[in-house]
């Protein structure tokens, strides 16, 4: 009796499937982390379509050691990816934004 009523309600139960939705710039740290990288992603894609690949390779190291440094004293928090991603994707908005400017 039990498996028949269970078959009956399994058409009423909703059922998940894949991650959750999430709605930026989120609220947990897995969500801030997943917004910030969606970010960066926009902004990389952006640089790509614009820069040689030579110089993007040379911009993306440069970023990285900038934000590394800038960050350095939460190198053991939780937070600190976060805020070197964050801070790659606002540099790579800055030259986007100069780029725009130059009419490139």
């Amino acid at each position: 009796m039990k498996a028949l009523l269970l078959l009956l309600l399994l058409p009423l139960m909703p059922v998940k499937a894949g991650e959750p939705e999430i709605q930026c710039p989120g609220l947990t740290t897995y969500e801030m982390r997943f917004c910030a990288s969606q970010s960066w992603e926009q902004s990389n894609q952006a640089l790509k379509e614009q820069l040689p690949q030579a110089t993007l390779e040379k911009w993306k190291a440069a970023t990285q050691e900038v934000c590394a440094a800038a960050y350095a004293p939460y190198r053991q928090g939780t937070i600190y990816p976060q805020l070197v991603v964050g801070c790659d994707d606002r540099l790579n908005r800055v030259l986007l934004e100069e780029l725009k400017d130059l009419g490139g």
